[in-house]
């Protein structure tokens, strides 16, 4: 990579904390300064490297998505971490988000269901220096008992409730992060807080749309992928679906419709293309919106 494409990356990783993050409600400082620091191209295929500060879900290959930074932000600071933590995280897709905790917290334990991923997200802290990280392969929902109980657990695949395994893993005054609903399509962000031995409190922070939840105690197998599906199949059409799913804005009525989270995505661009007839017109001097 070039001189001029790296300092490219980092004036757009800067101005996505400013624009996208901070200007959004992120406050803590110590998360701002994670997301200044953990160059997020190196947590997406090469090829879409120029694409790594955009405010979008990003394939990652495995029908999966590197999440929307807004979102990533959003749930680490609602862990409320200090730097001594020890924090869980499940579904550790591209290491992106464990890079981020790993920045904020003392220990990171991430669990990743598809063996490929993990070792990918392993390498990729390795190469960053990240010895506070530890990857392993296995059923997120069942959590990782080894090293319980954690003063933070954030979920990065959403599931039907937030699993029994997992609030037993927490410790007292410790929070949960996870998205919930009875829907594979939307979900309920929450942050459940223990606070007793069997007493807990739950906060609802916004709608969103994570991949399924797999496992014992989410949404079982057949949330997953089809093991009878070719591989390259999988990968290819998997990534784009999802993909799709999680940037989507529904629109019920066009009388009703809440243009708040699309005004969002604007931002300060001067101009705007949305949708099919838009292909092929980014010579127009922006990347196109769609």
């Amino acid at each position: 990579m070039s001189i001029q494409a790296i300092h490219d990356l980092t004036h757009a990783r800067h101005e996505m904390v400013r624009l996208q993050l901070a200007a959004r409600g992120i406050r803590d400082p110590r998360v701002l300064e994670a997301f200044r620091t953990v160059p997020r191209e190196a947590f997406v295929p090469e090829h879409l490297a120029e694409f790594a500060y955009e405010d979008s879900p990003l394939p990652i290959g495995e029908g999966q998505t590197i999440s929307q930074p807004y979102i990533v932000a959003l749930m680490v600071e609602a862990l409320e971490l200090k730097p001594g933590d020890r924090v869980l995280e499940v579904g550790t897709g591209s290491g992106y988000a464990a890079a981020i905790l790993a920045r904020v917290a003392s220990e990171v334990y991430t669990i990743e269901r598809i063996q490929d991923l993990a070792e990918a997200a392993r390498a990729r802290c390795r190469s960053l220096g990240l010895s506070n990280v530890h990857v392993i392969h296995g059923d997120g929902s069942l959590g990782w008992l080894e090293q319980a109980p954690y003063d933070a657990i954030v979920v990065a695949a959403g599931g039907p409730e937030a699993p029994r395994a997992l609030l037993a893993q927490l410790r007292v005054g410790g929070r949960l992060v996870i998205p919930v609903g009875p829907s594979l399509r939307l979900q309920r962000l929450v942050c459940i807080r223990r606070t007793g031995d069997d007493a807990f409190e739950e906060e609802e922070l916004t709608e969103v749309r994570f991949v399924p939840l797999v496992g014992a105690q989410g949404w079982g197998k057949q949330a997953g992928t089809s093991p009878s599906r070719p591989r390259g199949e999988e990968t290819r059409t998997g990534a784009i679906s999802t993909l799709v799913r999680e940037s989507a804005e529904a629109i019920p009525s066009i009388e009703g419709a809440q243009i708040g989270p699309l005004l969002d995505r604007v931002g300060d661009a001067r101009i705007v293309l949305l949708s099919e007839a838009t292909h092929g017109t980014s010579d127009t001097g922006r990347k196109p919106s769609s």
